[in-house]
């Protein structure tokens, strides 16, 4: 045999090696696949299709057309009214506050960057309730603002847009400040030596390189306010009311099953159009643009303007941000002292079977426990869409992992009790459920966090690996893993803090002998009296310093400098 032919012999095996290790890697993929579609469909579209189910059946008979009947009432189309405009509103002015905190995070380095970029995440991760307590304190009866100078803003319109606002700040400041802080900062430099005006330049360079993450981040609040709960619940009163906080009122107070799987119908195809237009944004942040390494675009402020944007961003996040959160441990001191905190060790005999404190240890059981779930379930997922030329299958299953930020938490905790009643899948008596249901909010945030690292690893690594013979398996413990280790660990945090905070299905799952923080906050801030409030500020202070030390390790554990989510 001749040279030429025993290379091309040698070319041709080269070649059916990497077909073989292409099959073996999408016969792994599918498996991987596998068990996560299992959780959801078993998790969550079974719960959500049999509460929509039992709403829209009467006698066995599908009654399609009480959609119409619903929409008809002019109560529900206020609410779908009141969900949008808040939304809308909600969403332009995070943007409005948040750009300069993006800018200032991405183009200036100053003393105390990192503990302030600390500072402005945790409100991200707090719990709704806390969020709510806290502008309780803050704007509510007896609030900081009450007393100084009269002023309640509890049951307005106002109280909720600022807690959207407090709440999502750092959701722009991280998605738009990430991106740009690896903007080259050149071709701005480069358009104003042609003559071009400041604002020129970053309107013509800038902004359109920004736009794509802009949007992200805007859908994304617009997602997150959309669906609100916990705020609304709390600050809105019975005057105010999304769709979220309607499912929950017909579910539980009306007990009216068509109208509220109705309304779950339509927030399901409105939060399918955002995570649609979503997606669309995010395959635009993945075209072609000049990043640097954002430590070298980050520099010393200059001159008094720019010394003073950074003060300002500095006063917005101790107003905004600060604040609340030093008014609600203040009141959940008043004038008892520690008194509050010590009642928080009694059980009184009314709201609750055990002691209130109990709920701090069963919280830290039960997130553990989701955690472990969804970083199981998120991997597994993540480690199936690695690849980038995935099909229309694939990228659907992506879309499908996000749907539980998006459909009603309380449409999923109603729908456990009612589609998990029989065996074997009889859990309505089991611990297991409320981790179950925290799990399920967990896992977009496990997938979002790994997704970008593991996209990122070299496939030529996992080839060559393959083609020498080693296993998916072996490939993944010896190539991804040693790569991803540390998202690993930031999935889990925030999988953590997440299912620490789950309010919306939790509420009605959790039993009144092991009841989760939220829950607990909740149940006191509804009873009547001074030491159910000061205890509600209490547990609501100790579930923040919870989720803010979490927040403190993932700042440490970041995969990137960057800064973005």
């Amino acid at each position: 045999m001749s040279r030429a032919e025993v290379g091309r012999a040698e070319v041709g095996r080269a070649e059916v090696g990497r077909a073989a290790a292409r099959w073996r890697g999408a016969a792994a993929r599918l498996g991987l696949m596998a068990v996560p579609v299992a959780f959801f469909a078993v998790f969550f579209a079974h719960p959500v299709a049999a509460i929509v189910a039992r709403g829209l059946r009467t006698d066995g008979v599908w009654q399609p057309g009480r959609i119409g009947e619903v929409l008809a009432q002019s109560d529900v189309r206020q609410v779908l009214w009141f969900t949008t405009w808040q939304a809308l509103v909600s969403t332009a002015l995070t943007l409005l506050v948040a750009l300069p905190g993006a800018y200032v995070f991405a183009r200036f380095d100053f003393p105390g960057k990192q503990v302030l970029r600390a500072v402005v995440t945790v409100p991200f991760v707090l719990p709704t309730v806390v969020v709510g307590t806290a502008f309780m304190a803050l704007v509510g009866r007896g609030g900081l603002l009450d007393e100084l100078w009269g002023l309640r803003l509890d049951t307005t319109v106002w109280a909720i847009l600022l807690a959207h606002v407090f709440f999502n700040y750092a959701v722009v400041v991280r998605t738009v400040g990430g991106l740009w802080g690896q903007l080259d900062p050149r071709q701005e430099e480069a358009a104003r030596m042609l003559g071009a005006s400041r604002l020129t330049a970053w309107r013509t360079v800038t902004l359109p390189a920004l736009a794509p993450a802009v949007a992200a981040a805007a859908l994304m609040v617009f997602l997150f306010t959309f669906t609100s709960f916990g705020v609304v619940q709390i600050l809105g009163g019975p005057t105010f009311a999304t769709l979220e906080v309607e499912i929950y009122r017909q579910t539980s107070e009306i007990f009216d099953l068509s109208t509220a799987a109705v309304l779950t119908m339509i927030q399901f195809v409105a939060v399918g159009a955002i995570l649609a237009l979503h997606a669309w944004t995010v395959r635009r942040r993945e075209t072609a643009l000049r990043l640097v390494d954002a430590a070298h675009t980050a520099r010393r402020p200059r001159g008094a303007g720019q010394w003073a944007l950074l003060a300002g961003v500095v006063a917005t996040a101790a107003v905004l941000l600060l604040l609340p959160l030093a008014v609600l441990v203040e009141r959940s001191f008043g004038d008892a002292g520690l008194g509050h905190y010590r009642a928080l060790t009694h059980d009184d005999g009314g709201v609750f079977l055990v002691a209130p404190i109990e709920a701090v240890g069963t919280s830290l059981r039960y997130a553990v426990v989701a955690t472990a779930i969804a970083v199981t379930i998120g991997t597994l997922a993540s480690v199936a869409l690695t690849r980038r030329d995935a099909g229309r299958l694939v990228r659907g299953f992506d879309a499908l992992l996000m749907l539980p930020l998006g459909v009603s938490a309380v449409t999923v905790g109603f729908g456990f009790l009612i589609a998990l009643d029989e065996p074997p899948l009889d859990l309505r008596s089991s611990w297991i459920l409320v981790p179950l249901a925290q799990a399920l909010v967990g896992v977009p945030f496990v997938v979002r966090t790994m997704l970008p690292v593991l996209r990122a690893v070299d496939v030529r690594l996992r080839e060559a690996a393959a083609v020498l013979g080693a296993s998916p398996w072996r490939v993944w413990r010896e190539v991804d893993l040693p790569m991803v280790r540390r998202a690993v660990l930031v999935a889990a945090g925030f999988a953590f803090a997440v299912s620490l905070g789950e309010f919306g299905a939790t509420v009605f799952i959790a039993r009144p002998d092991n009841p989760t923080l939220p829950v607990a906050v909740a149940r006191l801030l509804g009873r009547p009296g001074e030491l159910n409030y000061g205890q509600a500020m209490a547990l609501s202070t100790i579930l923040m310093i919870v989720c803010a030390v979490a927040l403190l390790l993932l700042e440490r554990l970041r995969t990137d400098r960057s800064g973005e989510f």
